[in-house]
């Protein structure tokens, strides 16, 4: 059954109303609600019938839309959930919804081999998760990588929608490096994750490409006064191509970095390349040499840190040399530590 989308704003005011226990509601109380409502969000201002709030409530009460929902009246004029903890955001789905979605599930995971469609992995994961778990009223076995504790995740939303309407923004940011924060007029472009973290490409003033980290984002507001400057200096689906993580500097070209990596490890770097532009230079007694084309920034230093002694870089010889070095720390560090135990 088809339902329209000034019904479904009604049905959701009112299931509003009926969940607040705090006032009691009569017809008059839903009608006045709805209307306010459709005016408010929706530039409606004739009002809704008592007639339309009526059938509206004759059909949440029926199996029409699967609310069956448990709305009593008491004195003969004051409408509520007889569940108190009743909303019909809540229903649990019908045996037809899981068989909806199952066969949506089916018709899904024969697209998952298609390079187009490696987006839709995930989707398929978490509709077969939740099918499992919905069936089975148990626990789901699917745990996505998440990190509750991480800060700056509520900038997404008013970012995106600034990236999407095209405003200018006055934001304050504090770097690791600086001792406080500061503002910066900016221009946002695009939102980019990175292993779990998320960061936002823009402009400045100073038409100077910034990347700023959200959980180091203190506030977010939009300058109405300032004329929005647009992107003419990248393309934004293919700027981070060429590049490991969110670091780059525009005019910085990408280079072959040539690895060696050990026959124990390169199975793995087989199966889950270091990046998209690998590609196998030839095969040793001791182990695998594997080139990628990429722009030199620290999390490709990191990246390759990882693998710790199962990989050597090759060249360039200043990425080798970069490389050496921060081993060198690293061990000197630790011989530090051991000496001021003895």
């Amino acid at each position: 059954m088809p339902i329209n989308k000034l019904a479904l704003i009604r049905y959701k005011t009112i299931d509003n109303c009926l969940q607040n226990r705090f006032r009691k509601w009569t017809l008059d109380d839903l009608v006045e609600a709805c209307s306010r409502t459709l005016d408010e969000f929706e530039g409606i201002d004739q009002g809704v019938s008592k007639r339309t709030v009526q059938l509206d409530i004759q059909t949440m009460r029926s199996e029409k839309l699967g609310y069956n929902a448990p709305i009593i009246v008491s004195e003969k004029k004051y409408y509520s959930y007889e569940d108190k903890g009743y909303s019909i955001t809540n229903i649990p789905l019908t045996s037809q919804d899981m068989g909806t979605l199952t066969e949506v599930v089916e018709v899904l995971r024969q697209f998952k081999g298609f390079s187009y469609f490696e987006e839709l992995t995930g989707m398929v994961n978490k509709l077969e998760d939740k099918i499992h778990t919905q069936k089975n009223k148990g626990k789901s076995y699917i745990h996505f990588e998440k990190n509750d504790l991480l800060k700056g995740l509520d900038h997404i939303d008013p970012l995106h929608k600034a990236i999407m309407r095209q405003k200018t923004l006055d934001v304050v940011y504090q770097s690791f490096k600086a001792r406080e924060a500061g503002n910066i007029i900016f221009y946002p472009y695009m939102l980019k994750e990175y292993r779990n973290r998320w960061f936002v490409i823009g402009a400045t003033q100073k038409k100077t490409i910034l990347t700023l980290a959200l959980d180091r984002i203190a506030s977010v507001k939009e300058l109405s006064s300032e004329k929005y400057m647009k992107n003419t200096f990248f393309e934004i689906d293919t700027y981070f191509d060429d590049t490991i993580g969110v670091t780059k500097n525009m005019g910085v070209r990408p280079q072959q970095v040539v690895l060696k990596v050990d026959r124990a490890m390169a199975p793995y770097v087989i199966t889950k390349p270091i990046h998209p532009s690998q590609k196998i230079l030839r095969t040793e007694s001791d182990g695998v040499i594997f080139s990628i084309n990429v722009t030199w920034n620290f999390e490709l230093e990191r990246e390759l840190l990882g693998f710790g002694e199962q990989i050597a870089v090759l060249s360039p010889k200043r990425l080798q040399n970069r490389i050496t070095w921060r081993i060198r720390r690293m061990a000197e560090r630790y011989e530090q530590q051991e000496a001021e135990k003895d």
